[in-house]
């Protein structure tokens, strides 16, 4: 019954997004209705809004005992960790989908009592689908991803955005800047959730940044678990599911090298 539950999910999880995907490869021959919200770099489109009522909805019929957390702020005010959670960003990267219309991603996370479940990041301008379900390993597409391989930090490239290797409010930017100097690169890709699934998938070695939400790192979460990828707060501390949190994701050993510039 419990198997069967979760295959229904699963099904239901992967139609949806592969639906959603559709819908905004459709809106690039639309004209966009975009406006901000914290700040003029953080960035909304009618999409967002249209994408995460689009999953709501579907949620709600399906499965109207589950609960969802969306970052548009449709879905349901969760206190607590209880049931079954969807935790959705419908763009990741929107800056991305509206200058580029490519490196952008839906990132779903589904979540049952606080544990990951189902974690789904699907980069829509690749077609790429990165999906993880508890215990089961995760998945690019069709191939299962390996377990990840220790490596140090001369050897790794690293995921950081240039906001955390400058002055700023969050982490002594030294640190940050000697960490970039000793790896072997650096890459920005401008969404999280893709970033995440880069790590999971070999494709990156590590990602931090200073300051992500639930929908946005969500997904990422289970895909690493399932990869033996640790991911921490940059301090090495535990994260909490329905909070911000900074984050630090990396390959075995590399995660622990690099805490210990952060900590220093």
């Amino acid at each position: 019954m419990e198997k069967e539950k979760w295959r229904k999910i699963e099904q239901l999880a992967k139609a949806w997004t592969i639906e959603a995907a559709e819908l905004l490869q459709e809106s690039f021959e639309n004209t966009l209705t975009i406006t901000y919200k914290s700040h003029i770099a953080d960035l909304v489109t009618n999409m967002d809004k249209n994408i995460e009522k689009f999953f709501i909805d579907k949620i709600q019929k399906t499965f109207p005992e589950h609960r969802v957390l969306g970052e548009e702020g449709y879905g349901d005010d969760i206190q607590d960790k209880s049931g079954i959670i969807w935790i959705i960003d419908p763009i990741d990267g929107t800056t991305n989908f509206i200058h580029q219309q490519s490196n952008f991603a839906i990132s779903i996370g589904i979540y049952e009592n606080g544990s990951g479940k189902m974690g789904l990041i699907y980069d829509v301008g690749s077609k790429n689908l990165y999906f993880a379900k508890d215990g089961e390993g995760a998945y690019l597409n069709d191939l299962k991803l390996s377990k990840l391989d220790k490596v140090t930090l001369s050897e790794a490239v690293v995921g950081v955005n240039a906001t955390w290797v400058g002055p700023n409010k969050r982490i002594n930017h030294e640190n940050v800047q000697e960490i970039v100097r000793k790896s072997r690169g650096t890459r920005s890709y401008g969404s999280a959730a893709i970033e995440l699934a880069y790590v999971a998938s070999g494709k990156l070695d590590a990602y931090m940044t200073m300051r992500l939400s639930p929908w946005d790192f969500a997904a990422g979460l289970i895909l690493l678990n399932e990869v033996g990828g640790i991911a921490t707060n940059t301090d090495g501390k535990p994260i909490q599911l329905l909070e911000q949190n900074s984050i630090l994701a990396a390959k075995p050993g590399l995660h622990e090298e690099i805490l210990k510039h952060l900590t220093n």
